[in-house]
């Protein structure tokens, strides 16, 4: 299986997840410069956190308009497998690939700070090294983290079960006092209809390793793999 990380002016978590893919997982893995205009030969892409562009006017609004996004958006129409991480869920927004927008985070302030995730939805090509109501325990560091849609996008996520991640207490209690940010419905991480594309505020690639202090994120990844190699090949 081969993921490329595309990296934008900016992206700052890109050698992380490269070094997740390369060194943990132990595939093949290249950087995608924004400026590429094809994209052939991957089975997933990884959008890394950071700030592209500087996060000039709104979160991922430029990154949208890269050079390679074109290229980002077949590759999701085909069935490939994307994963934007914090402001790689911010971009796929921003692109129409995900419904919904972020805003501020409701304490207007930037938070670095470990959240405990319930599992919604284990039947995902992200998922399916979880279990349905299992707890984790990822990193988020994001200024912009308050998801937000209407209503009726709401119900449409609820009944496709499109929510993968909510944010949640220790035990799994759905509080808002647990709801780092204000996103509503304690949305932590969505995917698309088709189940190809998730997008996740947390950080799995910063807790990936024994090293890093826990392993929860790597289940993702590591659903990813499978997924590829008994789904999709």
């Amino acid at each position: 299986m081969k993921f490329g990380v595309v990296v934008f002016p900016g992206s700052n978590c890109d050698a992380d997840c490269y070094h997740i893919i390369k060194e943990v997982l132990e595939q093949p893995v290249d950087y995608i410069w924004h400026q590429e205009k094809a994209i052939k030969g991957y089975d997933a892409l990884i959008l890394p956190g950071g700030f592209s562009y500087g996060d000039y006017l709104r979160t991922g609004a430029i990154a949208r308009f890269s050079p390679v996004m074109p290229a980002v958006m077949e590759f999701a129409d085909q069935g490939g497998l994307i994963i934007g991480i914090c402001n790689g869920f911010q971009i796929l927004l921003e692109a129409g690939l995900l419904p919904g927008a972020m805003l501020r985070n409701r304490s207007l302030t930037f938070i670095c700070q470990p959240v405990w995730l319930k599992v919604q939805n284990e039947a995902t090509p992200f998922t399916n090294q979880l279990s349905k109501g299992e707890v984790l325990q990822i990193p988020i560091a994001h200024g912009e983290g308050n998801y937000f849609c209407d209503p009726a996008t709401l119900q449409s996520l609820k009944d496709n079960k499109q929510i993968l991640f909510t944010y949640c207490g220790p035990d799994g209690e759905d509080e808002d006092s647990y709801n780092p940010n204000g996103s509503l419905a304690n949305i932590a991480g969505i995917c698309n209809r088709p189940g190809n594309v998730l997008g996740m505020m947390p950080h799995p690639e910063r807790c990936s390793e024994e090293v890093l202090g826990g392993t929860d994120g790597l289940k993702i990844f590591a659903s990813m793999l499978k997924w590829c190699r008994e789904v999709r090949l």
